[in-house]
């Protein structure tokens, strides 16, 4: 047991073995149990240690200044020397961070205990070969773990710092529990400041970085990790815990070494694998193993199944952002988009089917895209809001009805958005939505805690029952903030003079 001292005079008592050994740094776990130590193996230099003193100070105050951002950094304290070497004291992953079940077959990976690396869940093979059931989450768990990451992400760069090395191996997830975290946090770069000091982790290295990564250090025409190869780190991130598959690494070979190959693949012959009009990167499905479809199938899973918000914004990332990396979508265009997603997803009716939810595309016809299962659970609500004074102007959100659902403030008014900035009372659900008498037809809607919801006739009370039927039109509140909801009955599928084709 060894017993050290922060730079802020803290005492803490190191257990001798080593936890975990990383690229660049040695991890001990303290005697507590509730915070670690690592140290590098060699001095980080002045100018890393001058990174790192600012991270566990300046940046950590400004980032963590509110509570909630706590759950989605494993952000470092302070600053330790011990036996000549140099690291930091840093807080231990939340428990829900760490395999309880381990993988399949009694856990033959040995991966029990083991913290969750996004890389477990974001391939077909993993999750199909590996993953205990009861860890591996839904579509709609991961929807919600993508909007928590690309929050996290834009936080970051809304203070001007750039993570430098985003990828799956940097982010913890919980697909189970809904939750993310943004991990090795001490190589963050400030443009003009601290420059990065690693390309990146493959896979998802920018390609202007990765086409740039053979030039001399201090080359003009080097690109280095920024705010931008952030934005397409994220933006892999996203496609492949939506569709375990990545968006680049088709079935195109542009040279024979594998190594040249991979630069070409990756750096300035990166083709997305679902290009509209290219269709050369396709993945080549006779050289696939079973384990990887039917996702590795992009004409059966295409990645236009996530819905009208992420489509477009999956062309800019991967079309048009390979080769202008200013025409990527923010972080924050993301999590919008995700928070909107995940409003028009409907539960699918196939009890076996693994995604458990699917995107409705405005389609009179519903179909999960993932196990081809048509929906067959009646007629449902689909709300349309509207914002602007008289309530005439079409709002870009949407919202799918499904029993115990609910609204949200973010939902009755237009400048309010989930995250950090709602207290535990603004975040509580303001109606619910649930089945009325006859289950496949009534729909209900019950007040919770609107004040002014009302329609022209009348002010509806707190606690109030409201029938849910085919062209009611309800102001949520009053103001120029405010949303009103069209409430649109999507009639249920007439399957009888439907042919059935084989897929």
């Amino acid at each position: 047991m060894a017993t050290i001292k922060t730079a802020r005079g803290q005492t803490l008592e190191l257990r001798d073995e080593i936890l975990a050994i990383g690229a660049l740094k040695d991890v001990y776990l303290s005697a507590a149990g509730d915070k670690v130590a690592a140290f590098y193996r060699t001095h980080p230099g002045r100018n890393a240690y001058e990174r790192l003193s600012t991270i566990v100070g300046e940046y950590r105050e400004r980032i963590l200044s509110l509570p909630y951002w706590a759950n989605l950094f494993c952000w470092p304290e302070d600053l330790v020397e011990h036996k000549g070497r140099t690291g930091f004291v840093a807080p231990v992953y939340d428990k829900h961070f760490y395999f309880q079940y381990g993988s399949k077959n009694n856990d033959f990976l040995g991966i029990r205990g083991r913290e969750k690396e996004g890389k477990w869940f974001a391939s077909a093979f993993n999750q199909s070969k590996y993953l205990d059931e009861r860890e591996r989450g839904d579509w709609k768990a991961y929807v919600s773990v993508c909007e928590l990451i690309a929050r996290a992400v834009r936080r970051l760069h809304a203070a001007g710092l750039a993570h430098s090395d985003l990828s799956y191996k940097n982010v913890l997830i919980d697909p189970v529990g809904i939750h993310a975290c943004i991990i090795d946090i001490d190589g963050l770069v400030v443009p003009g400041k601290f420059p990065p000091e690693v390309a990146g982790t493959p896979d998802f290295i920018a390609p202007e970085v990765m086409a740039t990564i053979h030039l001399p250090h201090d080359h003009p025409q080097k690109a280095w990790p920024s705010i931008l190869t952030d934005r397409h780190a994220l933006a892999v991130m996203v496609y492949m815990y939506l569709f375990y598959r990545h968006p680049l690494r088709g079935g195109k070979v542009h040279h024979p070494d594998p190594a040249v190959d991979e630069a070409l693949l990756m750096g300035t012959k990166a083709l997305f694998i679902e290009h509209k009009r290219n269709i050369s990167n396709r993945p080549n499905l006779k050289n696939i193993s079973p384990a990887y479809l039917p996702w590795a199938d992009v004409e059966r899973i295409p990645y236009t199944s996530s819905g009208p918000y992420l489509t477009p914004l999956f062309e800019r990332a991967f079309v048009e952002g390979l080769a202008d990396p200013r025409a990527r979508p923010s972080a924050d265009e993301w999590e919008k988009a995700l928070q909107y997603t995940a409003d028009v997803l409907l539960p699918c009716t196939a009890p076996d089917c693994h995604q458990k939810f699917f995107v409705y595309n405005d389609d009179l016809q519903p179909e999960c895209p993932f196990c081809r299962t048509p929906w067959t659970s009646g007629p449902f609500p689909y709300i349309h809001f509207y914002s602007g004074r008289n309530e005439k102007k079409p709002d870009q959100t949407r919202m799918v009805v499904i029993d115990n659902g609910a609204l949200h403030l973010w939902h009755v008014y237009k400048h309010v958005r989930p995250g950090e900035r709602l207290s535990e009372s603004e975040a509580r659900p303001v109606a619910r939505f649930f089945r009325g008498g006859d289950y496949l037809k009534d729909w209900k809607m019950q007040n919770l805690g609107l004040p002014e919801l009302h329609d022209n006739e009348r002010v509806y009370p707190v606690g109030a029952e409201i029938d849910l039927t085919d062209g009611l039109t309800l102001g949520l509140a009053f103001g120029e903030q405010a949303r009103a909801m069209y409430v649109q009955i999507v009639p249920a599928p007439d399957r009888t003079s439907q042919t059935v084709v084989a897929r």
